[in-house]
């Protein structure tokens, strides 16, 4: 059935209900239909908890089926929803489930939470298959840390309409950005869905009509076959995977056909330039690049070809949005010369949770930076001379040192410490700690071993020091803040 003039997943599902939606991490396929009624069930369950408009709840569930189903269950009662990555510790999930005030958590049986539901089958339980009552457009808020580690809520304003009256805004934007249309293509995900950019693909793949093919973490060789075996015609991925799918032996790589790929969309990093060449030249001219973060959205795009035009680009302000570059003192500045970048947009206003004062600070009146240093080309292109100060970027993941730090400083040992991110050809950045041990304490092997079992209670394992070193003094500032800047320059200089 043609599904184009159809206004998303909700109407899809209805008309065309056979539709093949889902084919999930163990083979299990789900139709449209199907989807619908327990997406249908699982709003019921919801409001049968008492949940109204502006309520939130969150998942902190692997990928999988019933991610997909609380993705669009709240998308259909007004209802904020919070992916919760799942590898952070108890105490990270607590803290986020306190901040956001979830009234309902679902979860995975590996990934209990106290107090939760696990999976979507008890909500659905008993409930009726038919569309809810009074349907109005949820949203999704996903949680980011500031450079004090501490995660914050980007939060929204709902639509306050249905579903049906605000997709076709959101479906025109990115067909505009990454040339997406509906119709009778396949999307892949192959990263968790508890990430901003995997989890709206995923969503919006849905509402395009498109059949979405779960993988429960990326490897390579399987990315591969899942592509040639369901034809799959567009992915989301981050520059890691194309970096470890380039270092496969050349005889694997060309055991696979790879010609229904159109669109692959990649952001999250800095793509090196020869990586991203790399790919073109294997699969052909298909990788859409955007830049932005969870607050702005997509602020910046570029397609296959202009990219090719212009290597190293992150392209140009994407539709709906204005972007300036400014110095130090706000002063807007030229073409070709580096600085603050700042951008806004009409699509919406955001807001940190509970933390007006953060969200002024993110602000230049309209305008807001992601924190990051570039410079505009006298055409209007964006390219990136540096992440935001701090930020470490690896496998696409962001990580914050500050909350690194506070844990290692926990430790009695340890009486400085400062963490960077340090280059790697695959990972893009690499967490390196750099400990002044405490008065008496001898640094070595048995400390580091020490450092890093006080860590696992504290913060997430893919948050801990690949490499820890140890320094007699660390530079501070004349106010005593921690130069990083001194430490990482020092570091690579060494190195």
């Amino acid at each position: 059935m043609d599904v184009t003039g159809l206004p998303g997943f909700y109407a899809i599902a209805a008309a065309d209900p056979d539709r093949l939606a889902v084919i999930d991490t163990d083979g299990t396929e789900t139709s449209y239909g199907d989807l619908l009624a327990r997406v249908n069930q699982v709003s019921h369950g919801l409001r049968a908890r008492g949940l109204g408009t502006g309520d939130v709840v969150a998942g902190v569930l692997p990928n999988g089926i019933d991610a997909v189903v609380m993705l669009m269950a709240t998308g259909q009662i007004g209802l904020y929803y919070v992916p919760i990555n799942w590898h952070l510790t108890a105490a990270e999930v607590a803290y986020i489930l306190t901040d956001c005030d979830a009234k309902v958590v679902v979860t995975g049986p590996g990934y209990a939470v106290p107090g939760a539901e696990i999976g979507t089958a008890g909500l659905a339980e008993g409930q009726p298959a038919d569309a809810p009552g009074e349907r109005t457009s949820g949203a999704v808020m996903w949680y980011t840390s500031g450079t004090t580690g501490f995660p914050k809520g980007v939060q929204r304003p709902l639509p306050g309409s249905a579903p049906e009256e605000i997709v076709p805004l959101y479906s025109w934007f990115l067909g505009e950005v990454v040339d997406l249309k509906p119709g009778d293509e396949i999307h892949l995900v192959t990263s968790p869905m508890y990430h901003s950019s995997p989890c709206a693909h995923v969503q919006f793949a849905l509402h395009f009509g498109h059949t979405v093919v779960i993988t429960p973490k990326f490897e390579p060789v399987n990315i591969l076959e899942l592509i040639e075996r369901h034809r799959v015609s567009n992915a989301m991925m981050v520059p890691t995977m194309f970096h470890r799918m380039l270092q496969l032996p050349e005889e694997v790589k060309a055991r696979f056909d790879l010609s229904s790929l159109r669109q692959v969309i990649h952001t999250a990093a800095a793509c090196p330039v020869a990586v991203k060449q790399q790919i073109m030249d294997w699969w052909g001219p298909v990788l859409y690049e955007y830049y932005g973060s969870t607050e702005s959205t997509i602020a910046f795009s570029v397609k296959p070809h202009d990219w090719l035009a212009r290597p190293g680009t992150v392209g140009r302000p994407a539709p709906t949005f204005e972007a300036k570059i400014v110095n130090e003192e706000g002063k807007e500045l030229p073409p070709g010369e580096p600085g603050m970048i700042y951008v806004k947009s009409s699509l919406g206003k955001f807001e940190y949770r509970k933390d007006p004062a953060k969200t002024a600070a993110s602000m230049l009146g309209e305008w807001y930076t992601p924190g990051d240093i570039g410079y505009l080309d006298d055409d209007g292109y964006l390219f990136l001379c540096d992440r935001r100060t701090d930020l470490i970027v690896s496998g696409g993941v962001n990580i914050y040192p500050a909350e690194i730090e506070a844990a290692l400083l926990e430790h009695p040992a340890v009486a400085d410490v400062a963490v960077i991110g340090v280059p790697d050809e695959e990972w893009g950045h690499n967490v390196v700690a750099l400990v002044q041990p405490a008065e008496g304490v001898e640094p070595g092997p048995a400390l580091t071993a020490e450092l890093l079992e006080h860590c696992a209670p504290r913060i997430a394992k893919f948050k801990h020091p690949k490499v820890v070193e140890y320094r007699q003094t660390l530079p501070r500032t004349p106010t005593g803040k921690l130069s990083r800047s001194k430490v990482r320059a020092d570091y690579l200089s060494e190195a």
